[in-house]
């Protein structure tokens, strides 16, 4: 992974390949908040930590939460991101299939500071998704797509923070 990771694009350079949905991506970006509580908690780990991101910028839970990732990996002295495109990067997307067979993304690879796998968390948070695969699955896209902005312009990236930071803090 550590080879996957080194020729990976911080979060900054991914900003300026992005074509669709850009200016959403840079306001995401600029938006994002971490509560001071998350912070702590993650600058307690006596680790250090990497996070391995595959994105799109065509996907709106991408656009969603990825700016919100690479904003804690911003403040967090002891976490740092890099982003990879999926569609260049199957070998890793297929090793973390949603439901063992959807390519669905963004997916977040925690590595520990040798660079291996620790856990993986995506695509989207838990609420969002179980609302996704029982009840937004059967709707058109438009429709779909208004809920689940709904639901991120509400959470605010906070129900992705407390997941990634359980992810992390069950890793002994």
């Amino acid at each position: 992974m550590q080879k996957h990771y080194r020729r990976a694009l911080e979060f900054s350079e991914y900003l300026e390949t992005v074509q669709k949905n850009r200016e959403l991506w840079h306001q995401v970006y600029e938006r994002a908040r971490v509560p001071e509580q998350a912070l702590k908690e993650l600058e307690n780990s006596a680790r250090n930590w990497h996070f391995l991101v595959l994105s799109e910028d065509w996907c709106s839970d991408a656009v969603n939460l990825v700016p919100v990732v690479a904003c804690l990996a911003s403040k967090a002295s002891n976490l740092t991101l890099r982003v990879l495109p999926r569609d260049e990067n199957l070998d890793i997307m297929d090793a973390h299939l949603t439901n063992g067979r959807s390519r669905s993304i963004p997916i977040v690879v925690l590595l520990d500071e040798n660079f291996m796998e620790k856990g993986w968390w995506g695509p989207r948070p838990k609420p969002i998704q179980k609302w996704f695969m029982e009840t937004g699955i059967n709707m058109t896209s438009e429709e779909r797509s208004v809920h689940t902005r709904r639901y991120y312009a509400k959470d605010k990236g906070e129900t992705l923070i407390s997941e990634l930071l359980d992810l992390m803090g069950s890793i002994s």
